[in-house]
């Protein structure tokens, strides 16, 4: 029981730290914040991915993705509270403003014909909201591989 709670508080600060710097942080910087050694945040940082409450970095335990926030920069660029986020994706881009509770205004690129597109979010409505997203796998499929997705 107790460990539960530490990988939930562990994913609180992950968030809130996102929240505050734009970006996820690192190992060392949570293992700091709980007063723990890198490797017990390590674990706890697995623990997450393995419940997919985050998603590592193959190589490094880094996080790669908060949903709907992004560790690495994207074509998903969202504006909102004076601060910059990158989205893991089109679904993404549109669940930040929902996560924060505030307007933005997302830079994001078509995939398919590289266009720049840029749409606003203002009272949890999208203003310009004639375009369609497109997803290429159904949603029980992301897990497969989700990095394409």
């Amino acid at each position: 029981m107790k460990e539960d709670i530490a990988v939930w508080q562990v994913r609180h600060f992950v968030y809130a730290h996102i929240q505050d710097t734009t970006r996820p942080p690192s190992v060392d910087e949570t293992a700091a914040h709980f007063g723990l050694s890198t490797n017990e945040a390590t674990e706890l940082y697995k623990e997450l991915h393995n419940r997919h409450a985050l998603f590592l970095d193959v190589d490094e335990v880094a996080i790669r993705m908060a949903n709907p926030f992004s560790g690495i920069p994207t074509d998903f660029r969202v504006h909102a509270n004076g601060k910059t986020y990158f989205a893991n994706c089109a679904w993404d881009m549109l669940g930040i403003p929902a996560a924060l509770h505030c307007d933005a205004v997302i830079d994001a690129v078509f995939t398919e014909s590289n266009e720049p597109i840029q749409l606003e979010v203002k009272d949890d409505k999208v203003t310009n909201g004639n375009l369609l997203v497109h997803f290429p796998l159904a949603f029980s499929r992301w897990y497969d591989d989700l990095v394409f997705t």
